[in-house]
This record gives C-alpha cells, structure tokens and sequence, in this order.
C-alpha cells in the first residue's frame, strides 16, 4: 500500500496500533450515524481489530483505505477511503464503479482534512487510471456532501444501487 502526503497530512496504512483510535472514532454515534444502511456504532477493541482486517481485505493493486494522520504532531484523524462500491442486494456484492469516501474523528472536524485527504486520493485514483471515481452520502448528509463539491464533484442524483440503501450520489466526471 502506498502512503500518500499532502500539505498538511500524512495518509498511511492502518496498523493493529492504531486500533484504539478506531475504537474512540468508530463508538461515536455523531460519526456512525451516517454509514451503512444499518449505523453500528463499535463496543470493544476487537471490534476495532476486525474493522482494521475488513479494511485490509478490501486492498488491492489501487484500492486501499487510510489513516489520515497530521504530518506535524502525528496525531490521527481519521479515514479516507478509495474502494469499489457495494452495488444493493443480500449480500452486497462488489460493483464495478470506484468510490472515494472519509470518515473524520469529531475532533477534526470542520478543518478542511476531508477535503486535503480526499484531494489527495482522487490524485492518486487518476494517476492509478481510475477516471471515475463516485462518492454516496446519506440525503441528510451535508456535510459530506459539501465536501463532494468542494472536490469538484458533479451530483447525481439519489440512487438505491449501493450499500441497499438510497444515497446522494456525486461523481468525478463532468
């Protein structure tokens, strides 16, 4: 996996260390509320553990998922991701189309880092040879979906073919 630098931060694989912070970030219900078609909030450090696995299993040659860190105090921030998207179904099978995505420790929110980190990744996707990358938020998501636009990303519309749930969906192309 590749680690990826921005001005103000450092994007690097998640390790078994790390499993505290996703236990602290991933246990809040203001950070879980919007993910998934069924939010679960995290309980221990083993859950923690798997998430860091689950991860890791969703790598390959292009795809991976980032602890975003702060490039001057080490501090951990949060997740950034760039995955394949799950298309809806029982189970959620792995789509075609690629996704860019962030989850931010409360923290860290409203300082721009979903934004550097996420500029960051659509780079690194276009130089990969992705050239479409999606982003799906929950309706009531503005944050994120500001985030979206501040990317430069064009919106969709809703659509219900991913995660089984329906999203605000934006992508890369113009």
């Amino acid at each position: 996996m590749r680690s990826l630098i921005s001005p103000r931060l450092l994007l690097r694989e998640w390790e078994d260390k790390d499993a505290d912070f996703v236990l602290d970030m991933y246990s809040r219900d203001e950070v879980v509320r919007f993910l998934g078609a069924r939010p679960q909030a995290l309980h221990d450090r083993s859950e923690a553990l798997t998430r860091l696995e689950r991860w890791r299993s969703r790598q390959d040659d292009v795809h991976a998922v980032w602890a975003v860190q702060d490039r001057r105090s080490g501090r951990l921030l949060g997740t950034v991701f760039l995955v394949k998207l799950m298309a809806s179904g029982e189970p959620l099978q792995t789509a075609d189309e690629t996704e860019v995505g962030w989850h931010l420790h409360p923290d860290a929110w409203g300082n721009g880092y979903a934004t550097e980190a996420a500029t960051a990744v659509l780079a690194y996707a276009a130089r990969a040879g992705v050239s479409t990358v999606y982003a799906v938020t929950y309706p009531e998501n503005a944050a994120s979906q500001a985030v979206c636009r501040r990317l430069g990303m064009r919106h969709l519309g809703q659509t219900d073919r991913y995660y089984n749930m329906t999203c605000e969906l934006f992508t890369t192309e113009s």
